[in-house]
């Protein structure tokens, strides 16, 4: 871990809570929101969130699987987000879901019309700034807790 944490002390609720509080609180508000508001369906917003976790090496986020009404993605999904281009599990929101991820944290700059056809083909606005967001939240936290050392020791509230 590359921050001290006092004896005694859960290391998340210490850094995001007490560390920072009107910046961690925040941040951890919108974390769980991206969750608990989603509209998105689990294939797709789990295609994006297993992207960024490969990318970013957050070990806390490739080992979670996101569970709505009891059900998670197949055992073998991780493996299908990292070969997103060629597997044939993914539906074409699916896919999109896990190339705009990578393209997101990577190639930012180079998000063509031709992409934002095939998004716009597949996804509404909303949908689109939802997943945007998702995204930079995924991004953001996920680098910041792998960063910080974090990422070993990470639990959701309420989780």
């Amino acid at each position: 871990m590359n921050i001290d944490i006092p004896e005694g002390k859960d290391a998340i609720e210490y850094v995001w809570g007490e560390m920072v509080p009107g910046i961690g609180i925040a941040a951890s508000n919108f974390s769980l929101a991206v969750y608990a508001h989603t509209t998105l369906g689990l294939r797709e917003f789990e295609a994006a969130r297993l992207r960024i976790a490969q990318i970013n090496g957050c070990v806390f986020c490739l080992d979670w699987r996101t569970e709505r009404d009891g059900a998670k993605v197949e055992e073998d999904f991780a493996d299908a987000v990292t070969q997103w281009r060629t597997t044939d599990v993914f539906d074409d929101r699916t896919r999109l879901a896990a190339e705009y991820a990578e393209r997101y944290a990577l190639d930012h700059h180079n998000l063509d019309e031709a992409f934002w056809s095939r998004m716009s083909a597949h996804y509404s606005q909303l949908e689109i700034v939802e997943l945007s967001m998702s995204i930079g939240s995924w991004l953001a936290f996920g680098r910041l807790n792998h960063v910080l050392g974090l990422d070993t020791v990470c639990a959701l509230p309420g989780r």
